[in-house]
């Protein structure tokens, strides 16, 4: 089966928004078995519209449509589909008496735009959109099926999950004989890991993807048939032993999450204070439902001032050493744990840039330190300076690997390949 995605929008087409729904939607394919062999971004022009989805539909089995199906004037796919095909469109009674009742059940009235929605293309299948008022719908058009699904990303993803995987499991008949572990990996790169990895003899029916999300990279294993998928978890820890150190989690996607679920209902509590990374360890584990339950105070502790009236940091410490420092960074992280006597805390200070740097602590330099009951673990690391975001995000996942080594009670400081480390 040849699966393909359409995603359109002038605002996608621009680069004004990172397109999400295109990464999930491929992650979310991979982890069934079948990976998109191609994707194209379309502007909210009827004739382009038109153009790509007769073009397409000659190449392809299955096409899934995102966006362009809204109330207003700019959302043109059912009409570019319903000219691709030579037809009109029509009014789907049960999607228009759908739309009325939702409005009706949250006491709204209708605007008129909305009737839009209901019309589709003559031939079209209506799909069901459970969590929305933009109606899917499926039209074959050539060799290909092409499935509309609104872009917002609530709605397609239960539109994918409940509507779209069930359809192309039973009209092309998918082996669901599929399995997949995911390694998350920091402080290494791509092609690193690609030096380690492609020399490996691998089973039949075994597979390595790679997927760059800084600041982690995820080795995907996919096991394709039932020999595969029982030697997976071999082939899994062999690869860990490959990498070492570069592993940090399973089947996560992110650090945050490792760590959240390593905390949760476990009894003991975390208290975090940021300088450069400025509150983004905090909030990626406030994401996670029940992170109250260990998560006690995240505090951004920018200025020097800050440090020493709400850390306790003393003044000379900064004096004699400056705020990017292993002195300073170890006082502020005993200073977090104490306020409320957490197991754990957490501290960050460093220079994210574009400036500020020195030739002694350049940008990229940041101290970060793990404040325990039983004594403090810090290091000094050089990252990267390709862009502020990438200095704080790098520095989030160091900071929670330390922890996450502390809760497993390995090495808490360790060598990645590509993160540089200052002495004391």
């Amino acid at each position: 089966m040849k699966l393909e995605m359409i995603c359109t929008g002038e605002e996608v087409l621009a680069g004004q928004i990172v397109d999400t729904n295109a990464a999930w939607f491929a992650s979310t394919m991979m982890e069934h078995g079948v990976e998109i062999q191609r994707r194209v971004t379309v502007g909210d022009r009827l004739e382009d519209l038109i153009a790509v989805f007769q073009e397409r539909s000659l190449h392809a089995d299955v096409i899934l449509v995102n966006g362009g199906l809204g109330p207003t004037s700019d959302d043109m796919s059912a009409l570019a589909m319903a000219k691709a095909k030579g037809e009109p469109l029509v009014e789907n009674a049960e999607w228009r008496e759908r739309l009325e009742d939702w409005f009706t059940r949250n006491n709204r009235e209708m605007p008129l735009s909305n009737l839009k929605q209901a019309m589709l293309p003559a031939s079209a299948v209506m799909v069901d959109n459970p969590v929305g008022t933009a109606c899917g719908f499926r039209v074959k058009l050539n060799r290909a099926w092409l499935f509309f699904t609104p872009g917002v990303p609530f709605e397609l993803k239960h539109m994918v999950t409940e509507q779209f995987v069930p359809f192309i499991r039973d009209e092309f008949n998918l082996d669901a004989k599929v399995a997949l572990k995911k390694l998350l990996t920091i402080g290494q790169g791509e092609s690193a890991l690609a030096d380690k990895l492609e020399p490996l003899e691998l089973p039949e029916g075994i597979t390595i993807g790679y997927r760059s999300s800084m600041p982690h990279i995820e080795i995907k294993i996919f096991a394709r048939g039932e020999k595969a998928i029982a030697v997976l978890p071999r082939v899994a820890g062999h690869i860990k032993m490959v990498l070492g150190t570069a592993v940090v989690a399973e089947d996560k996607a992110t650090l945050a999450e490792e760590i959240h679920y390593k905390l949760l209902n476990s009894g003991l509590t975390l208290s975090v204070a940021e300088s450069c990374t400025g509150g983004m360890i905090t909030n990626q584990l406030v994401d996670f439902p029940g992170s109250s339950s260990y998560l006690q105070h995240g505090l951004v502790t920018y200025s020097n001032e800050s440090k020493v009236r709400v850390l306790g940091v003393n003044p000379s410490t900064l004096d004699d050493h400056g705020a990017v420092s292993i002195a300073t960074v170890e006082e502020m992280a005993k200073g977090a744990r104490q306020i409320l006597d957490s197991d754990y805390a957490l501290a960050t200070s460093g220079i994210a840039g574009p400036d500020g740097g020195t030739d002694e602590k350049p940008v990229g330099t940041v101290a970060i330190a793990l404040a325990t009951r039983g004594g403090v673990y810090s290091q000094m690391i050089k990252l990267p300076r390709r862009s502020r975001d990438l200095v704080r995000s790098l520095s989030a996942a160091v900071a929670y690997d330390m922890l996450r080594r502390e809760l497993l009670a390995e090495a808490v400081i360790v060598d990645y390949q590509s993160i540089g480390r200052f002495s004391k």
